[in-house]
């Protein structure tokens, strides 16, 4: 499949990192570091403009190594990138570590995984059909 790309960053084009890799990463485009406060978010330009097919979207994850070693991981996880959306890739950082990240030009900040979706049709009825789990939820299952 092709994904139509505009880089309008100083990097290069966002690439899979082994054969099997199913996202590829997307790099900060900053003009200067940006310092993440604890607990503190903050949009990352990447400088990147995509044109997904119909029945696609985009996925923006976190990166394992940014989240186990530093805190640093994507809110709205996974951020849905949109088929028609036209506008420039943003990524939402936040730092929940007790310590401050500074985000560097062409630093490696997040995951993007293309994939296909289902358009779903709602169908209005007055109850649904039962099932052994019923309404459980939140750990009803148990922790064991």
């Amino acid at each position: 499949m092709k994904v139509l790309i505009v880089n309008k960053s100083k990097h290069p084009m966002p690439q899979y990192a082994t054969e099997h890799s199913a996202g590829m990463d997307l790099r900060a485009n900053l003009n200067e570091p940006v310092v993440l406060q604890p607990l503190e978010r903050k949009i990352i330009p990447t400088g990147l403009f995509i044109e997904l097919p119909e029945g696609y979207e985009a996925q923006i994850r976190p990166r394992s190594g940014l989240a186990a070693k530093h805190g640093i991981t994507c809110l709205n996880t996974p951020g849905t990138i949109d088929a028609d959306y036209r506008g420039e890739i943003g990524v939402i950082l936040a730092n929940v570590s007790n310590e401050p990240f500074t985000v560097t030009d062409g630093e490696r900040i997040c995951q993007m995984v293309i994939t296909r979706y289902t358009k779903a049709e709602m169908v209005e009825v007055e109850e649904l059909s039962s099932s052994e789990r019923g309404a459980g939820g939140f750990g009803s299952t148990g922790r064991k």
